[in-house]
């Protein structure tokens, strides 16, 4: 890629991360392998609180090693909580469309992989830190993904360890909610190596400031689709589903499915809207047995992108795959919930077969 550095001869690229077995210091010096002094870095995510705090730890770790480091977030934020999380940590945060990559000679993604947006398939990037399921092609001289983590806060948490670097209070703060927000408290995800790293982060967390972020969740301008949200709500079995219409992002169904699964009666929460010409589908499920990644991907693949981990996914199909199930954008909830209809009908006759 134009203005780019050749890879390095001692890194060469990477294609299924580390093993692990591979040590921590071992992992941190190939990290740092990867850097150089001169180097500028460009850190590319689609925040949400792990993302947030994976960003500012990698940038804390390339302190001193490389000549500047810039974060890019893919989308506005409008969420009350993450807005209240970019505040008060001072984290900043350069909207996508000034990233230039001729400017960079380093390229990192973290708590997320090129192929889960189009616009970064085409980047050749360098380092790759995520806790989603390894997607196919993804290379980089430095890959760490691991899937069995509850969050990418985690693994940024132990590489500040191994490194004796003690985070700052608003540091430790954003990987402490990242934490928090992706397990759901432990709830929805997590290994004995996530509830390490939240305890560890502790010592170091302002509660009033996680308070405050957690008391920011709604805004006024998020009533209107809670509202909405409420009014389209259709509960079958241990299902809830709903469809918000047309949003100006996706992250409304992200706050709607969450809420949904805290109803007693359900064990399945969905959410779908219109985000431009793309229809978003956000699952959310609890229990052993279940896998929103699975359902995801069974039920959107074909047309888009679709998957995640069992407590949580995400579909994204464009509009103009739909045009032959669909005669305009007004029946998008309608598919969407024939679908999740369907499956369910299947796996019960399925069963009792």
């Amino acid at each position: 890629m134009t203005g780019l550095k050749k890879e390095r001869l001692e890194c060469p690229l990477m294609e299924q991360g580390f093993a692990r077995s591979v040590p921590m210091k071992e992992r941190l010096k190939r990290l740092y392998d990867v850097l150089d002094h001169e180097d500028t870095l460009a850190i590319l995510i689609s925040a949400d609180p792990d993302a947030i705090g994976s960003a500012m730890a990698l940038k804390r770790l390339c302190w001193r090693k490389v000549r500047s480091t810039a974060i890019f977030n893919t989308h506005p934020i409008r969420r009350g909580d993450n807005m209240a999380l970019v505040r008060l940590t001072g984290v900043k945060l350069r909207p996508i469309k000034e990233f230039d990559p001729t400017r960079f000679t380093r390229l990192a993604i973290v708590d997320s992989q090129p192929h889960h947006n189009a616009s970064f398939e085409k980047l050749s990037f360098h380092i790759i830190v995520d806790h989603h399921p390894l997607g196919d092609s993804v290379k980089a001289p430095f890959v760490d993904i691991r899937p069995h983590y509850g969050a990418t806060s985690t693994i940024f948490t132990e590489y500040l360890k191994t490194a004796r670097i003690k985070p700052s209070a608003q540091l430790a703060a954003a990987l402490f909610y990242g934490i928090k927000t992706d397990t759901m408290n432990f709830v929805r995800g997590g290994i004995q190596a996530d509830m390490v790293a939240f305890r560890y982060l502790f010592g170091f967390t302002n509660m009033n400031v996680i308070q405050s972020i957690e008391n920011s969740e709604i805004t006024k301008n998020s009533l209107t689709y809670y509202r909405k949200a409420m009014a389209n709500l259709k509960l079958w079995k241990q299902f809830a589903f709903t469809h918000l219409g047309k949003v100006p992002n996706g992250d409304i169904c992200v706050q709607v499915a969450d809420l949904f699964l805290k109803l007693a009666e359900t064990s399945w929460s969905i959410a779908s809207a219109v985000v431009g010409q793309k229809l978003v589908v956000v699952f959310r499920t609890h229990g052993y047995r279940r896998n929103a990644g699975k359902l995801a991907s069974k039920l959107f693949s074909q047309w888009g992108r679709a998957g995640g981990h069992k407590t949580m996914a995400r579909a994204e199909v464009p509009l103009k795959e739909l045009k032959g199930m669909i005669k305009d954008e007004s029946e998008v909830g309608k598919l969407v919930y024939g679908l999740i209809r369907r499956h369910s009908s299947t796996r019960k006759k399925a069963k009792t077969n």
